[in-house]
């Protein structure tokens, strides 16, 4: 029984491998393994390859050192790191909060083997995450530093030491998430919070990491001798990969000690932890005089909670806002010397197009209208049979795609403006521009959202990242910037900045009135016979 349920929850987490959520229906035979052996050379090749040539790159050089134990401690930190990241969602929505837990316990199934099921999926998963890290590091240093049969037995305890740690943390902060998740009134907006900190953790390290190694290959003796004489435990932590025996058998012993005792708290609590449910705050009705709506801020209301309530949808259709804040804060502290930067470099007459252009780039960013109306899938209906005009649902949903683009833009190209010296209607038309541009972008998307609209999805992910109307619009809103760009530098240049942007203007704003144009004439007819 434990077998068939670790296989059901292992389905469950590669459920996209086996059952296409834009088409609903399962996948072929060719098509699942095909993307299996994707996923295994994007594990294996890429990520195992990055840390096996970073593992390459530090084992030597400790090695030489007399510092094996500091080399393995760093890769197990960074095996644990991800391990842990990688699978403590996974714990929160597949031991915690899984959706099927009501559906098992009504079963003649016990409790026991519920759990043991749910544990043995976050351990494995937690392996797969650490071993991408900790193996290769181990192979290197059987090839590069000491290879014996203590070498290897320290390598193997040191992967199962860090999977079980792994294990260990990933229930107690899967535990915290889930309780913290239950009290929080809006989830969707901490999760963009915390997803927007992790990629800017992410992309720090990334642009440090040449740096951060050079420190620390250069003051690895002293980083050595500090841990060594205040945190001794980390230095025989380290030496299981060595293989060293007392730490090995000290250690592994430890880690299993741990889990064990893990396992016999969930034991105690599992039925009360997979029976929980969020708590609901009690409202004493108060009559009050209701504030009537008309239909579009109804509908515009309603299109703004649809964006509003789901994290996916603004990370991926409004990461553009964030970019442009970020740009902002960068113009107030560092925009006069990346004026400087650019005059020097494309010259002072081009600064003025290449900062609006930048503008209008990181509008076209945001998408948001692309999978509106992919999003309202089978309860699309509703819109359908109510008393209102088809025209209005599609402007309210091109609307919120203006508001949460347009403002910022405005933001930006205000800015900008007291960097840039210009004459007053080059002012007008640096301001000006974006905003018709902008314009232009959103119609398009919600162009591509209906004449590519797909309403049968199980998952919202499909309209989101994987939709025609959504990779159109995002390659499109690129390309209809690189052309503007282009054409400048290629003899718009030589008309010079008020001509050729109030002819790229124009022509924007023709554009956008004739796909406005069709959207109220075929496209409303299109969204009613959807």
């Amino acid at each position: 029984m434990i077998g068939i349920l670790v296989k059901k929850q292992l389905m469950e987490v590669f459920r996209g491998y086996f059952y296409n959520q834009k088409k609903n229906k399962a996948r072929s035979r060719e098509a699942t393994i095909l993307m299996l052996l994707g996923f295994a050379l994007l594990m294996v090749v890429l990520l195992g390859g990055m840390f096996a040539g970073l593992s390459v790159l530090l084992c030597s050089e400790f090695y030489e050192l007399g510092l094996g134990w500091l080399y393995f401690l760093l890769m197990g930190m960074i095996a644990l790191l991800l391990a842990v990241f990688g699978s403590v969602f996974n714990t929160y929505s597949g031991l915690y909060k899984a959706r099927d837990n009501d559906l098992l316990l009504s079963m003649p199934i016990s409790v026991r083997d519920i759990m043991i099921a749910r544990l043995l999926n976050v351990y494995l998963m937690g392996l797969m995450y650490a071993s991408v890290v900790i193996v290769p590091a181990v192979v290197v240093y059987w090839i590069l530093g000491k290879f014996s049969i203590t070498t290897v037995v320290g390598g193997i305890a040191l992967v199962l030491f860090i999977s079980l740690l792994a294990l260990v943390l990933s229930c107690v902060l899967g535990w915290v998430v889930a309780m913290i998740s239950s009290r929080l009134k809006h989830k969707s907006f901490v999760t963009v919070i915390i997803s927007l900190v992790a990629f800017g953790a992410y992309y720090f390290v990334c642009f440090r990491l040449n740096s951060l190694i050079n420190t620390l290959l250069a003051n690895a003796i002293l980083i050595g001798d500090t841990i060594h004489g205040k945190a001794i435990i980390l230095h025989w932590i380290g030496r299981i990969g060595e293989g060293y025996l007392p730490s090995i058998i000290g250690f592994t012993a430890g880690a299993v000690a741990l889990t064990l005792l893990c396992g016999w708290c969930m034991s105690r609590n599992f039925l009360k932890l997979a029976t929980v449910t969020d708590k609901v705050a009690k409202r004493e009705y108060k009559e009050t005089t209701a504030k009537q709506k008309g239909l579009f801020a109804a509908v515009l209301g309603k299109e703004f909670s649809r964006f509003t309530s789901s994290a996916l949808y603004m990370l991926n259709c409004g990461l553009g806002i964030v970019f442009m804040l970020a740009f902002i804060v960068v113009l107030i502290f560092k925009g006069n010397s990346m004026v400087e930067m650019v005059s020097g470099v494309f010259g002072p007459a081009s600064t003025a197009f290449l900062f609006c252009m930048m503008v209008s780039i990181m509008g076209s960013t945001n998408f948001v209208a692309a999978p509106s109306v992919s999003l309202e899938g089978k309860n699309i209906w509703l819109l359908q049979s109510l008393p209102v005009d088809p025209k209005l649902v599609l402007m309210a949903k091109l609307s919120v795609q203006l508001l949460v683009t347009n403002i910022p833009v405005l933001a930006l190209s205000i800015a900008g403006a007291f960097l840039v010296a210009m004459t007053v209607p080059e002012l007008i038309l640096f301001i000006l521009f974006p905003q018709v541009f902008t314009l232009l972008i959103s119609a398009m998307d919600l162009a591509l959202g209906i004449r590519f609209a797909n309403l049968v999805w199980t998952n919202e992910m499909a309209p989101i990242k994987q939709s025609a109307a959504v990779t159109i619009a995002l390659f499109g809103g690129w390309g209809l910037s690189a052309a503007v760009a282009g054409l400048y530098f290629w003899k718009g240049h030589l008309l010079g900045f008020t001509p050729y942007v109030g002819i790229c203007t124009v022509v924007s704003a023709l554009l956008a009135a004739v796909l406005l144009w069709w959207i109220l004439k075929f496209g409303s007819k299109r969204f009613m016979a959807l």
